[in-house]
Order: C-alpha cells, then structure tokens, then sequence
C-alpha cells in the first residue's frame, strides 16, 4: 500500500520503519523537502500519490499541513498527533473530554476519513514494537467503516495488537491515554514499556 507519512521527525521515521518491514511502500511530506532524499517530497505531493496518509507532525503544524494538501481530500487520514502544550509550567493536554485533536482535525479536512492511532506510545516502540513478550495493544477511533478495516490493518502489520475502539469521539480517551504514557515515561523515570491487553480466560 502506498502511505505518506507527513513529517520525518522521530514519530514518523519510527512508523516508515515499521511499516516498511510489512512491504508497504512509504514515502514522506515535508515543508522543505531535500532532493537528495529519493522518498522525500512536498507535503501536496506526498498525500496526492498515496492511500493513506498519517500525521506525524506537531498537532500546531496540523492547519497548515491539511491547506498545503487540499485538506487531504478523499484520503484515509491517520491523525498520530497529540494536542500537547505547557499548562502551568507542565506539559499537557490542551483539549479535553469535550472535544479531542482528531475531531478537530476532522473539522480541517472534512472530506478526508479520518482516523485516530498511532498516538499512544513513544516513537521508541513504535520503530520496534516486536521486542516485548506481549504485543503493544493500539487503539483504533474512527467513523468509516470501510477506512477502519484498513487502519486496522496497518496498526497490525507494523506490530501491534489493533482494537476496535469505536467512532472518531473515542479520541477524546486515546489523547489521554497517550498522555499517560509520556507522563508516567518522562516523570516516573521508568524505563521503556508499554500497554497491552491479557485476556482473562
């Protein structure tokens, strides 16, 4: 499957890695692409040869990325970003329960499907998920049904356990969530992990 990946930060480098090991070819979107970097292009560019397209970029950057492409316009649109800022001296959330980053990415590209993942875990695990005992669990929020079944897909395909969690309003949990992760990561000191589910039998 062709992807563009918009941005090549940490995030986005991290999911090319993964997602390439799965054979899907990966291509990227950036402001200021460099020729030399055969994979690299504009962000219109980019998301105009694709089939899907996941945000990796700083959600502030989202507005512009979404005018440059044509507010991704018929595309499957992952949305891996996370609303952070600095509250009170602390980094956080800057959206709550009442609305979420995807949902008002949803708003930017209203005739993109959008969807919620790849969010939830530090770029470390994203690149390599495959190190645990346990596959990382990733959640999945979205409105399509036919765009989710894809989604699912590629969440499985770069490593993780993929999880149905229902419509694009789910993202007002799975931000959360994320920022739990980067809290206990950053503040706790400890050391890589992830979350995952064990059924009980």
């Amino acid at each position: 499957m062709k992807i563009a990946i918009i941005g090549r930060g940490n995030v986005g480098t991290a999911l090319a890695e993964s997602l390439r090991r799965a054979r899907h070819d990966i291509s990227f979107g950036v402001l200021h692409p460099d020729p030399a970097m055969g994979d690299e292009s504009t962000v219109a560019r980019a998301a105009a040869g694709a089939e899907v397209v996941i945000l990796a970029i700083p959600f502030a950057a989202v507005a512009e990325a979404a005018r440059a492409a044509g507010g991704f316009a018929g595309k499957i649109l992952i949305d891996a970003t996370n609303p952070l800022g600095m509250i009170d001296g602390e980094l956080g959330l800057t959206m709550g329960f009442q609305t979420s980053g995807a949902e008002q990415i949803a708003e930017l590209a209203p005739a993109a499907r959008v969807f919620k993942s790849f969010n939830q875990t530090g770029f470390e695990n994203m690149a390599k998920p495959g190190v645990y005992a346990t596959k990382p669990v990733m959640f999945v929020a979205g409105d399509d049904s036919a765009g989710k079944a894809t989604v699912l897909s590629l969440v499985a395909d770069a490593g993780f356990e993929p999880i149905d969690a229902g419509g694009l309003r789910a993202a007002r949990l799975l931000e959360p969530l994320a920022m739990l992760w980067i809290e206990l990561f950053r503040t706790q000191k400890l050391p890589l992990f992830v979350f995952s589910l064990h059924y009980r039998t």
